[in-house]
């Protein structure tokens, strides 16, 4: 019979510690792959602009020739997901051929990780001449701020 191993004080910080970094790296690689493919296989992501302000977090998504209608916005405290479809229009003309065709058509997806406390209830989106605008309000943080409170006399 194999007796265990007891971990002496210094043994157990060094397991913890390990742990601490096996879960951030098992974190990042799941980032990494939802990044790769943010919703489905037959994708693709519109360049994306995040920028940070000292009252909140604003978005700037490129999707010319979407409507608003075609766009769905996806939030939770801890990422913000943007989907939607970008259908390619019927030509007027009888094509032979393409010379090029660089426009993207079909679903489109992104995913953005929140790293900051937003206020959801508060958060605002517009599209306007082919830019979607996000902006997610801050909220404030109040960690470390001493709150005075008040001692009543109980007699």
């Amino acid at each position: 019979m194999i007796k265990p191993i007891r971990a002496t004080g210094l043994e157990r910080l060094e397991l913890q510690r390990l742990r601490d970094r096996v879960g951030r790296l098992y974190a990042a690689l799941q980032e990494a792959n939802e990044a790769e493919s943010p919703l489905a296989s037959n994708t693709w992501a519109p360049p994306v602009d995040l920028c940070e302000t000292e009252k909140g977090i604003s978005i700037r998504v490129e999707l010319p020739g979407v409507n608003a209608d075609q766009i769905k916005i996806g939030l939770t405290n801890t990422k913000l997901r943007i989907w939607g479809e970008k259908k390619r229009r019927p030509n007027r003309r009888r094509i032979i051929s393409y010379l090029c065709s660089e426009r993207s058509f079909g679903k489109f997806g992104r995913i953005v990780h929140l790293r900051w406390t937003v206020c959801i209830r508060n958060a605002s989106a517009e599209l306007k001449g082919g830019m979607l605008h996000i902006y997610l309000p801050k909220i404030e943080d109040r960690r470390g701020e001493e709150v005075l409170i008040a001692v009543k006399d109980a007699n």
